[in-house]
């Protein structure tokens, strides 16, 4: 049986900056590949002058359902696009921001950071759960069954904090009336401040538009003295 095609578009930046950052956008559930140009999310990372190139992909949902959504990635994108060294960063929207944290979860020494707009971290049963013990720093997962991809995930993020010396740089948008801000205010907790996004505005790309200029502005991809984050795994 030929297994779900993962859909993608390559965006190359205007600069001719000799290093590289390669970001991979991922939408949520329902939406399209093309919906992250349509809505302006790629001009306005290169009206900034940034050499960042671009691929919008829409895993195929089967892949999240079993389990393979990282190993694809990894496979048909990343592997095939970096022809030289680069900074691999990812965005992910909804449920493309679980594929993200999968994909560092799965492959940590690939990626330089992850840029989460209102993350589908968990069914509501489990967000209230970790909620309810007082954030993941008290949550206790229990078995982790290996099918139990939403549980593993959230029992990573609890065993490396993102606020970790050696963690991956983590960046959070959500709106307040955002179906999924629940899960996102338990991952908030866990950040360092300038590192979350909170404005009015519920589960839409109006919203997400906004926020993504926000987590722009913070100049995500660059360090300290401005160069562009090294890859720091092979």
């Amino acid at each position: 049986m030929t297994q779900p095609a993962i859909d993608a578009v390559h965006h190359v930046a205007p600069s001719r900056e000799a290093r590289r950052i390669l970001l991979v956008m991922l939408p949520g559930y329902g939406m399209e590949r093309d919906d992250f140009a349509r809505h302006g999310f790629v001009d306005a990372v290169h009206e900034r002058g940034w050499p960042v190139d671009i691929i919008a992909v829409r895993p195929d949902v089967g892949l999240y359902l079993d389990g393979t959504v990282a190993e694809r990635l990894h496979e048909d994108i990343v592997l095939s696009a970096r022809s030289a060294p680069s900074a691999l960063w990812f965005l992910g929207v909804s449920l493309g921001a679980m594929g993200a944290l999968l994909y560092a979860r799965r492959y940590p020494r690939h990626v330089a950071g992850v840029i989460l707009l209102a993350p589908f971290l968990g069914s509501p049963g489990l967000i209230a759960e970790v909620a309810e013990a007082g954030g993941l720093a008290h949550w206790d997962p229990g078995d982790v069954r290996p099918a139990d991809l939403e549980r593993q995930l959230l029992s990573w993020l609890k065993a490396r904090p993102p606020t970790a010396q050696d963690a991956l740089a983590l960046y959070l948008g959500y709106g307040r009336g955002d179906r999924f801000a629940r899960g996102a205010a338990v991952l908030a907790q866990e950040l360092p401040a300038p590192r979350v996004m909170v404005i009015d505005g519920g589960h839409d790309w109006e919203t997400w538009k906004r926020l993504w200029q926000h987590v722009l502005d913070c100049s995500p991809f660059q360090t300290a003295t401005g160069q562009p984050n090294a890859e720091t795994g092979g």
